[in-house]
């Protein structure tokens, strides 16, 4: 939840903006909080000031979704699964893994993906302690039919951990790949930020030493457009900023985080309620995954869920 955000108009400009009825989602809000999460029922028109003839930017079969987004909607049992049908009844037919399988195996969990008509493409899980490890969660991917496995996070002012970290991750997507699977990095800001010492920056280790033959990128728009803001780049040219940290890096960007970002403050904000222009983005690069994600969302998890598959759907060429 964002610090000091206005419940009402949040949710007056999150849904309203995306032309959605206000009423139908606090029905289905009551639902929900009576223990039925259930998605907002009927076709919902296109957005206010939409061109219908000019083309669609992202394909409906090319969106996910972060599970962590929802991960206040998530439990062992009967609460996990009705959070993951109502992501399926928006429209989802992806997603990506995070935080564990809840209380089931591998084979259990893609038994029930099958049964409601979604797909695990997708998990971040970190670099493994060891061999045992790693193949275990190279087999757990395969067996939800994954295409990716990315690594979600590193930190550190240490140049040698950034090297470290780039050798274990070519040695993870070697493997992988004879798996079948590819093997992803996930930025955050301080890639961008971080002096190593002379200036040298964790993005320029990371780019310069991942194999560009097995690794890719998962950019999260956020915080590339957040990471050239704290690194001096005006707000209009940030978005310019991550279109050119793509066209920068010799690993080929294959996946995208999708969220938002409130003007003042920076915080995270639900797709269309903030000022990142991701059509320009998208026209730039386009890629096979598009993952809607708000760590903070603006009023409810699945509110979130809902507007972002509703945005990329109605992305538009401009």
């Amino acid at each position: 939840m964002c610090y000091g955000y206005d419940g009402d108009r949040a949710l007056d400009e999150s849904l309203g903006s995306r032309g959605l009825n206000r009423r139908r989602f606090l029905v289905g809000a009551a639902a929900a909080a009576g223990g039925v999460l259930a998605g907002v029922g009927g076709a919902l028109p296109a957005s206010a000031g939409t061109q219908p003839t000019a083309r669609k930017i992202v394909p409906r079969g090319a969106i996910s979704i972060q599970l962590w987004t929802v991960r206040d909607a998530l439990a062992p049992g009967a609460l996990y699964d009705a959070t993951l049908r109502s992501i399926a009844g928006y429209g989802y037919t992806k997603v990506e893994q995070a935080l564990g399988y809840f209380g089931r195996t591998a084979a259990q969990l893609r038994a029930f993906y099958d049964e409601i008509g979604i797909s695990a493409t997708s998990s971040h899980d970190g670099i493994s302690g060891d061999q045992a490890s790693l193949e275990a969660k190279l087999e757990n991917a395969v067996t939800l039919g994954q295409r990716f496995v990315v690594v979600p996070y590193l930190a550190s002012d240490k140049l040698s951990d950034w090297q470290l970290w780039a050798e274990q991750m070519n040695a993870e997507a070697e493997l992988a790949r004879s798996y079948g699977l590819r093997y992803g990095y996930h930025n955050h800001a301080h890639e961008f930020t971080t002096d190593l010492g002379g200036g040298v920056t964790p993005w320029e280790v990371l780019t310069s030493e991942l194999d560009p033959r097995l690794v890719h990128l998962e950019v999260d728009l956020y915080w590339a457009v957040t990471g050239g803001i704290n690194t001096g780049v005006a707000v209009e040219d940030a978005e310019q900023f991550a279109i050119d940290v793509i066209d920068a890096a010799p690993q080929r960007t294959l996946q995208y985080h999708v969220k938002d970002r409130h003007l003042a403050g920076g915080d995270m904000a639900d797709l269309g309620t903030g000022h990142i222009d991701f059509a320009k983005i998208f026209r730039a690069h386009r890629v096979l995954e598009y993952i809607v994600e708000n760590d903070t969302p603006d009023v409810t998890p699945l509110q979130t869920a809902e507007v972002g598959y509703r945005y990329l759907t109605e992305l538009r060429m401009r």
